[in-house]
């Protein structure tokens, strides 16, 4: 019998960094993407939302370009055997169990665009992940 082999998600990945290190990492891509998005914001209640799913252990970040090629982040929950929590091919067992004239329902979960990009959006910062400089601007 095979075994997968996949990695568990526990809600534990993913760590700190030191300030130096991510500011060195993010001036390596504005030196090799001059020009374009730097970052990404996501409002508190989307990621609310979606880490309140039932089973979430994090949120998993696409990069994905619209019909335009304008660049975005795609987030979904993620579970722990590593899927995404998008909408299921399977039926929800509560609407299952409901009466036979009852079409059953399917599992819906949260999926998240609409992030600000910066720059370009209200409220992007100007420190040292940004520019390079930690500034009082």
């Amino acid at each position: 019998m095979e075994t997968d082999k996949r990695p568990v998600i526990t809600g534990r990945e993913g760590g700190p960094i030191k300030l130096d290190e991510a500011a060195s990492w993010t001036k390596n891509y504005r030196e090799k993407h001059p020009g374009e998005t730097i970052s990404q914001f996501f409002g508190k209640e989307i990621l609310e939302r979606i880490l309140s799913q039932e089973g979430c252990l994090g949120i998993r970040f696409y990069y994905a370009l619209d019909h335009a090629g304008k660049k975005h982040l795609v987030i979904t929950g993620v579970v722990s055997d590593g899927n995404d929590q998008i909408q299921e091919d399977h039926y929800d067992n509560a609407a299952a169990a409901g009466p036979a004239t009852e079409a059953p329902m399917l599992k819906l979960y949260e999926i998240g665009d609409q992030s600000s990009p910066c720059p370009g959006s209200p409220g992007c910062p100007h420190n040292k992940l940004s520019v390079g400089k930690l500034t009082k601007d």
